[in-house]
């Protein structure tokens, strides 16, 4: 049969299969070991652009019944709660009921300029399981009885637009939805919300290169932060389809006001507060497509107005040369980030660790959820690790909390994502290609 070029065909099945073996055997190897782009001063060698992106996806798998992640020494992993549809994030209410948005990305406007590459890259992302529709819900998991699994369930709300960030100030309940935020009344002890959701502020949505909206309040209810994504890898579709991406919104709670708090932050999903409430941390995945051992993915205290470098920059002041035209007054502004988490990690989940039910090691640091690499051989991330902190700084190297995500036969039978502390104090970790949320405590 032959193949045709014409924009929008679809390849026939045989060169389908071909060209996603093609894609998956070329690109880079890593010359530097994980742990070289991990903490205050990562290694950053050289880019090596390929023709073709590294591609080292690992296939989506189920995980086998009574099989459970490996947690660390001292501590026990149970199922707090399974057979979800795509959990990504969490969130816990002050009576401990526990939140969890199963969702996935809103359907996207075609992409013509993506052509083959953009269509076997779909394909690829399929395979790790990231090709589920959206259930567009936010899921109510009660316990009880305090025995660590959840015995209730309910669904708390529905017909949303890929929902993610959630926060409740006083008794108004916010949802950031792919493309705009949305408050909804809230009752202790609900099960339900009511109404379909008053609108508060839109949040930018367009090709959705990146869709989640991540959401945090300020200790005083007064505002909101909002992690908005970067619709491209290094604006490759140019800068006028950024206005306000790869940044923190700030959105004033009484009026809907937003402006852009931080910026330069490729894909800022994590969000989380040190405990004094002063310093906002957040988790960011960096760009792709310059070698496996480029970008590391880093968290970082934010300043307000802070400059973080994307697209023009990398981990501070190192220029991307892909990025045309160049931009040095910004690069001369762009803040280092505090910490590197390793290169292609999908580090999403971000939870200081106030409160945790943990061994001592555990007491004062960031946990947080890595999702793992597709663009990184051999693989990277596929875990949930904790960083120790000194002071206000992170110090040392991470500990790995929760491991096991890759089984025997080199399938990904979990991907863990969002991460949050339960009001007993348990670590719950939302695995979304195991469809199961993880709870992590000391060993008894």
């Amino acid at each position: 049969m032959p193949f045709s070029s014409t924009v929008g065909r679809p390849l026939p099945a045989v060169l389908a299969v071909a060209a996603l073996l093609a894609l998956a055997g070329c690109g880079d190897t890593a010359k530097l070991q994980l742990q070289d782009g991990i903490g205050a001063n990562p290694q950053l060698p050289p880019p090596n652009k390929t023709l073709i992106p590294t591609v080292h996806v690992a296939e989506a798998s189920a995980w086998p019944a009574g099989a459970a992640p490996t947690a660390a020494p001292g501590t026990r992993v149970v199922r707090f709660a399974e057979g979800l549809d795509h959990p990504r994030w969490l969130y816990v209410l002050p009576n401990g009921d526990v939140l969890v948005a199963e969702t996935n990305a809103p359907p996207k406007p075609e992409d013509k300029s993506g052509g083959i590459k953009g269509w076997v890259m779909k394909k690829v992302m399929a395979k790790a399981g990231a090709g589920v529709p959206s259930a567009n819900r936010i899921t109510l998991l009660r316990d009880a009885d305090g025995d660590g699994v959840a015995e209730q369930r309910s669904v708390f709300a529905e017909n949303l637009k890929s929902p993610f960030g959630m926060a409740l100030v006083g008794n108004q309940f916010y949802v950031a939805n792919a493309d705009a935020l949305v408050r909804f009344d809230y009752q202790p002890g609900a099960l339900k919300l009511q109404g379909t959701g008053t609108p508060v502020a839109e949040l930018p949505g367009g090709r959705n290169h990146h869709w989640t909206k991540s959401l945090i309040a300020s200790p005083d209810g007064r505002k909101l932060y909002v992690g908005v994504g970067s619709n491209s890898n290094v604006a490759e579709h140019g800068m006028a389809e950024e206005e306000q991406r790869a940044a923190i919104l700030e959105i004033d709670t009484a009026t809907g006001a937003k402006r852009v708090y931080a910026s330069g932050l490729r894909n800022p999903v994590g969000l989380a507060w040190q405990p004094d409430g002063q310093q906002l941390w957040v988790a960011v995945n960096e760009r792709d497509e310059i070698g496996s051992d480029l970008v590391p993915d880093y968290m970082t205290s934010v300043k307000d107005g802070g400059f973080y470098g994307w697209p023009y920059s990398y981990y501070g002041q190192t220029v991307d040369e892909r990025v045309q035209p160049p931009r040095p007054d910004l690069v001369a502004q762009a803040i280092k980030p505090d910490y590197a988490l390793g290169a292609h990690t999908a580090s999403l989940g971000l939870a200081w660790s106030a409160g945790n039910a943990l061994p001592p090691a555990f007491a004062k640091g960031m946990f947080i959820g890595q999702h793992g690499s597709w663009n990184r051989k051999p693989r990277s991330g596929y875990r949930v690790i904790f960083v120790p902190f000194d002071g206000a700084k992170p110090s040392g190297q991470p500990v790995e909390v929760l491991t096991g995500f890759i089984n025997a036969e080199d399938k990904a039978q979990g991907r863990p994502v969002g991460v949050a502390i339960d009001r007993r104090g348990g670590l719950l970790v939302a695995d979304d290609v195991g469809n199961i949320i993880w709870r992590v405590t000391a060993a008894k």
